[in-house]
């Protein structure tokens, strides 16, 4: 069984969700059969660790590129999967896609959210094989794509890497890596701050509590609005960029909690990194994340300032937030890469055989 990779996904962003996942799938599909990759040279901060020969597909800029179907001759009766909602046009091909979630749909406007409604409606359309990483995106594929064949759907969990784990001698290693927060107690933010991610719920939470402060991890320079929104905060703000791993474990073992005041989500990968790692998770109860954090999260009760701040606050009783961080570390137990890949390649085999029978 011949597979073909395209690789896009590590062009378009520098790090996040989806080039993690495709890193894992590599990282284990590599050891397996005959694999092919198609890639433009990138700056992704997964890709980095991957040893692999790849092929560029063509000479175009990859946010143009994104956009055509995958053009390469591969060889007959391969299995093509791309990172990001393209298909072959090739016959005598089985195509999977891997289908996020529908922010796009939920909350872009305009001529982009047309145009990748359109390519995700159209891989959709043209693949043998679906792949959601939740049932709630099962549940909004099927909302948006009515006529979608359920049978071709499968819904997949993603893991959670094995570089969140409860550290020993955690504050040593805090000191050493972030001496700025030293004997600080924080919370932490983590991922893109779209208006979805609700991040000025967190601000205006923390300025209740005069002995927490904010460690925002990813996502793009402060704009002039969120700049405003955290003036009340003075001094109480630390943003790290472009962090890997190893270093975002520790962030995660010394926090107070996680807060994910998230409306919306595909899965939610902070959510189980923290748990993981022994951090208590402040989260809502909205699309994927129930998924996620099952009875470990500390659900919002309302989705306000103050409702953030009760959670957060509840997290003071000791006995209480130890139960949470036990519940914490067997829902994270639910969710690994080797069966993420385990489950994915049994899947280009059960539609390998549907399309081709056994040979």
């Amino acid at each position: 069984m011949q597979i073909a990779y395209d690789n896009i996904i590590f062009s378009l962003q520098k790090a996040g969700g989806a080039s993690m996942y495709w890193h894992e799938l590599i990282k284990r599909l590599q050891i397996r059969g005959e694999v092919s990759f198609f890639e433009k040279e990138n700056s992704n901060i997964f890709r980095k660790h991957l040893t692999i020969q790849a092929k560029e597909e063509l000479c175009v800029p990859s946010r143009v590129l994104r956009y055509f179907p995958f053009t390469q001759r591969l060889p007959s009766k391969s299995i093509f999967h791309s990172s990001l909602y393209r298909v072959s046009i090739q016959k005598n091909i089985v195509n999977i896609t891997t289908v996020y979630d529908f922010t796009y749909e939920y909350f872009v406007n305009g001529l982009p959210k047309f145009i990748h409604s359109w390519q995700k409606g159209y891989a959709v359309r043209h693949s043998d094989g679906l792949i959601c990483i939740s049932e709630n995106t099962k549940r909004d594929l099927l909302k948006f794509r009515p006529h979608t064949d359920e049978s071709k759907i499968r819904v997949i969990y993603i893991g959670v890497s094995d570089d969140f784990f409860l550290l020993q001698n955690k504050v040593q290693h805090l000191n050493q890596n972030f001496e700025c927060l030293q004997n600080k107690k924080y919370i932490v933010f983590v991922g893109d701050r779209s208006p979805y991610k609700n991040f000025d719920l967190a601000v205006k939470a923390l300025q209740q509590f005069s002995d927490l402060f904010l460690v925002i991890v990813g996502g793009k320079p402060f704009n002039q609005e969120e700049s405003l929104l955290m003036s009340n905060l003075k001094d109480r703000v630390f943003h790290f960029a472009g962090i890997d791993s190893s270093k975002l474990n520790i962030l995660y073992n010394n926090a107070f909690c996680l807060v994910y005041p998230s409306s919306y989500e595909g899965f939610g990968i902070p959510v189980v990194e923290a748990m993981k790692s022994g951090c208590p998770v402040v989260t809502t109860g909205m699309s994927s994340i129930p998924e996620v954090a099952g009875i470990a999260g500390v659900y919002i009760n309302k989705l306000t300032p103050d409702g953030v701040a009760q959670s957060i606050a509840s997290l003071k009783n000791l006995q209480f937030r130890e139960e949470v961080v036990r519940r914490g570390f067997l829902q994270a137990a639910k969710f690994s890469w080797d069966k993420c890949f385990e489950e994915t390649y049994a899947f280009y085999e059960e539609i390998y055989n549907m399309k081709f029978g056994n040979s």
